[in-house]
């Protein structure tokens, strides 16, 4: 696939690249579609001196673009990915060919009480707290197989990535950066999403990007959608892509 275009996902908080697993595979034909584990996340290795920022990550992303040597893509960013995909973005990086973004955190500082900050942070490190986050940000039905690796995904996170994203990423403000972000972006969301509703994405992102951004509502599905509706995230990624 020399010319096409290929997809890099950009993992949530407390997952890990295999999320895009399944969009993967249905973009196969005619697409490479690469999401690597974000550092502290998966079977990522500690970071070398960057930290935990979302810049220190837009650095990841873009030096694993250099190093795979890929020309054109779309930052595919889900959830914490989301925000740091448009942190890249704002940098204008060569080949860069749009953003499709998944329930992203917004620029904006996350909409969190910290009721909930303190929650999450207590959380960290229990299974129990994981099946129950998992009830709390699917609404549709999921195989087991894909249950125990969601789990799985937040038993493996560490501790320093897990607090950074709760103290520090989530109420990073990159909005007036935004500005700079030129290519042709699209927003994809649950309307079953009780992490991020998608008032949120109409509110605090959808204003910042490039007019003519279109904000796409899955009907039934909550926060995870690369495993709720990877085909219907699929369908509008090629008709996306058709578009650049």
């Amino acid at each position: 696939m020399p010319d096409s275009l290929t997809f890099i996902g950009l993992h949530y908080w407390a997952g890990s690249g295999r999320e895009f697993q399944q969009m993967a595979k249905l973009l196969a034909p005619t697409h490479n579609f690469l999401a690597p584990d974000l550092s502290g996340f998966g079977e990522s290795v500690p970071p070398v001196g960057g930290g935990y920022s979302v810049d220190a990550y837009a650095d990841q992303i873009a030096s694993f673009i250099a190093d795979k040597q890929i020309a054109r893509y779309v930052l595919v960013g889900h959830s914490m990915g989301g925000k740091i995909a448009l942190a890249l973005a704002a940098r204008q990086p060569a080949g860069l060919a749009g953003v499709a973004l998944l329930s992203p955190s917004p620029p904006t500082p996350e909409p969190m009480t910290d009721e909930d900050r303190m929650a999450s942070m207590r959380s960290y490190g229990k299974l129990t707290e994981a099946e129950k986050t998992f009830s709390k940000i699917t609404a549709r039905p999921l195989p087991e197989e894909i249950r125990q690796q969601i789990l799985k995904d937040n038993m493996q996170s560490t501790r320093l990535a897990w607090d950074a994203w709760l103290l520090h990423g989530s109420r990073e403000d990159i909005s007036a950066r935004m500005c700079n972000v030129v290519v042709p972006c699209a927003i994809l969301a649950g309307d079953q999403d009780n992490v991020m509703s998608p008032s949120v994405h109409g509110l605090e992102t959808l204003p910042l990007l490039p007019v003519g951004t279109p904000l796409e509502i899955i009907g039934g599905a909550g926060h995870l959608l690369p495993y709720e509706a990877p085909q219907e995230v699929v369908d509008l990624l090629r008709a996306f892509a058709e578009k650049l």
